[in-house]
């Protein structure tokens, strides 16, 4: 079997940490060897995907010397220690975003991976997905042709934290996103934020970041909004792409339009949009298997703790804008 030589545990069995574990146990079988949580209840929930040791313990999963790879999908207040763990456990790590809450902590865990001649990847789950990919190959193809601006929207009615806000909550997958895609950092940063449902928690933000060579992006985030929308918007001079990942048919989209200069006049084409296939992969299960690939064939992950690192630090410029 392809990943014969992977011992695997979860950390965090809630909603998103049991996709993780189903995932898991989908392509390792009884190769997932824990599951692990602070909760005795999840026991039943993991016991329901496979035969799966459950344990409340995470010494269980450190001192097992077997496991070389660990999914943590806890709350991102803990990811930095449970991380730091895993690591000087000498445990490949997979850790959701955000990587930590704080750059110098996500620099800190780069830092003990690299020493320790470990992968740390982050759950950019994003980049994973079939529609990203093909976007990113056109664009290095030049059918896109040079790259102008990007804007992301991210809305839906709810689920409301409170420890965390909008733009920490849904923004990370577009900053990745367009990180991915500029494969450079912003020059500048700017953010807006709007309080409606609790004091100190923005329901709603927009951002916009500045990249070189006069690429711009911006990103516009709510869970205060009257119906869901996924979209992204990838403009180039030669043709533009639409990724509305809520849409059942048709996700992806090519528009061969633009303006063209003739004789120092600008000249509109606009031909009619393609519907792009792609092939149909579930995003979660490429990111597991780039991530356990990454470990047997000693590779760097695309989402490594540098992209990460990158990531947070626009998060966190964009955060302090938003709070002013």
């Amino acid at each position: 079997m392809a990943f014969e030589n992977i011992h695997a545990a979860v950390v965090g069995c809630g909603r998103w940490g049991m996709n993780h574990v189903k995932t898991a146990y989908s392509l390792l079988g009884p190769r997932l060897k824990y599951a692990c949580d602070a909760f005795p209840s999840a026991e039943e929930k993991v016991k329901a995907v496979g035969d799966i040791s459950f344990t409340t313990n995470l010494d269980d999963v450190l001192s097992d010397a077997t496991i070389n790879a660990v999914i943590i999908a806890t709350p991102a207040e803990t990811h930095y220690e449970v991380a730091l763990r895993c690591l000087k456990a000498g445990k490949n790590v997979l850790v959701e975003k955000p990587i930590t809450l704080v750059s110098e902590e996500a620099a800190e865990l780069h830092t003990v991976a690299v020493q320790n001649n470990l992968k740390l990847m982050v759950g950019h789950v994003l980049l994973y997905h079939p529609a990203i990919i093909k976007i990113k190959e056109d664009l290095n193809s030049g059918r896109l042709g040079k790259l102008q601006y990007i804007y992301c929207n991210r809305l839906n009615l709810g689920t409301v934290r409170s420890e965390e806000n909008i733009l920490w909550s849904f923004a990370p997958h577009d900053i990745s996103i367009i990180q991915y895609l500029t494969e450079s950092n912003p020059e500048s940063i700017e953010a807006f934020g709007a309080r409606f449902l609790q004091r100190n928690i923005e329901d709603s933000t927009i951002t916009y970041l500045n990249y070189p060579d006069n690429v711009h992006a911006h990103i516009f985030v709510s869970w205060l909004h009257p119906f869901k929308e996924q979209r992204l918007v990838v403009i180039g001079d030669k043709g533009m792409y639409s990724f509305e990942d809520t849409l059942k048919e048709g996700k992806l989209k090519f528009y061969p339009k633009g303006f063209t200069n003739v004789n120092g006049e600008l000249q509109k084409f606009d031909g009619e949009f393609e519907v792009v296939q792609t092939e149909a992969k579930q995003p979660l299960t490429e990111e597991q298997m780039h991530f356990y690939n990454s470990i047997l064939n000693n590779t760097k992950p695309l989402t490594d703790g540098l992209h990460a690192l990158e990531v947070l630090k626009i998060l966190e410029e964009a955060g302090k804008k938003t709070q002013r």
